[in-house]
């Protein structure tokens, strides 16, 4: 589904502030900047995620207060519009997802058959802009963590073929449950999670590597979450 064009505050008002900011830099020289607060920041924030603003979701009127503020703020401190047409926004493309809460997922091991209900056992969740995704008789392929990184030395996948097929891996990086003395422990900072350990990446890798999805097994301490 695609939705009209929305003017969002993320990509609009901050590529404004960027062509804002080089000019107020040439014409304002470093001393004449105000040291950074963090009890305006902290204040700042707080305003932003209070009730009034709603969740700050693109196309609702969350949104709209959401932008009005952040521009205030900005001719506050003495910047200009560097959007379209002389504004502080500029139009960008959107695509609106939803996922019907009946989808489930069947899989089957040996002789014994599982069943995953969306939104109980499973979250299923797509960017691809079609009506209907179906899936079937995909085998799963477990790849560790996810990662593949030259940079430090370690690669799940070993030459593993995803075509076709599902990725399964753990949440966060290769080191996060390492104990000392294991030849990942370290690599990849301990807890302080790495991009390696995001969703976002191990979706990008899977995807690269020619999966047709990818599930991440979720637990509280990788994810940070329950």
């Amino acid at each position: 589904m695609f939705p009209s064009y929305l003017k969002v505050v993320l990509p609009g008002v901050a590529a404004a502030a960027l062509v804002a900011g080089h000019a107020f830099a040439q014409a304002n020289p470093a001393s004449a900047y105000a040291p950074i607060d963090p009890a305006r920041m902290s204040s700042l924030i707080r305003t932003l995620a209070s009730d009034p603003f709603e969740g700050r979701a693109p196309g609702t009127p969350g949104e709209a207060k959401t932008i009005d503020y952040i521009i205030d703020q900005y001719k506050q401190i003495g910047l200009e519009p560097g959007g379209e047409n002389g504004g502080w926004t500029q139009r960008v493309p959107l695509i609106h997802t939803k996922i019907d809460s009946t989808a489930s997922v069947q899989a089957h091991i040996g002789q014994d058959h599982l069943s995953f209900t969306q939104l109980k056992e499973i979250y299923l969740n797509t960017l691809m802009p079609t009506d209907r995704i179906s899936i079937t008789d995909a085998p799963l392929v477990f790849v560790g963590y996810g990662v593949s990184a030259p940079d430090r030395q370690w690669d799940d996948y070993k030459g593993v073929d995803l075509k076709g097929k599902i990725a399964v891996f753990l949440i966060n990086d290769p080191d996060f449950d390492a104990k000392p003395g294991d030849s990942v422990a370290g690599r990849f900072g301990g807890k302080k999670m790495t991009y390696y350990g995001r969703w976002t990446y191990k979706y990008e890798e899977a995807a690269r590597r020619g999966a047709v999805a990818a599930l991440i097994v979720h637990d509280t301490p990788g994810a940070s979450y329950g």
